[in-house]
């Protein structure tokens, strides 16, 4: 029986020995390629493929196989959260640099307009890195419970 159809059949079912094989180094890479071809988007931790392979895929691949085999696998949602700060001080200058060129007697339309944009942007950045940080401190105090 497939393992999908296992796990539909008995909702129940633990797959435990499968642990073991998601530690290997060929199963990792195996999975990394099948992501790579979809354009798959970055973990909770910012990692995107650019920063795999800057850092070495078989690097990486190794560390993360020895990570999951010792069990002390944890994503880095600190480095997600840098780049929200990043991103939200990005927009600021921005909006900034567009407020300083509105002209007092005449507003133009498409200056508005971006004007708005970048507002809602910087809205949602705060509503994802309010998000992030909730997450960032359940983790923690789930680690120090333990």
């Amino acid at each position: 029986m497939a393992l999908h159809a296992k796990a539909k059949a008995e909702a129940g079912y633990r797959f435990y020995a499968l642990y073991d094989k998601i530690s290997r180094e060929d199963i990792l890479a195996h999975a990394y390629a099948q992501c790579r071809s979809n354009k798959g988007a970055p973990g909770v931790d910012g990692q995107d493929f650019a920063d795999v392979e800057a850092y070495g895929v078989g690097r990486w691949l190794g560390e993360l196989a020895l990570a999951l085999q010792e069990e002390t696998y944890r994503p880095d949602p600190i480095s997600a959260m840098s780049r929200a700060h990043r991103e939200i001080l990005h927009l600021a200058r921005l909006l900034a640099r567009v407020t300083e060129d509105l002209p007092s007697e005449k507003l133009d339309r498409y200056l508005v307009r971006d004007a708005q944009r970048v507002i809602e942007a910087i809205e949602i950045l705060v509503r994802t890195h309010t998000a992030q940080e909730e997450d960032i401190y359940e983790a923690v105090a789930e680690r120090t419970a333990a």
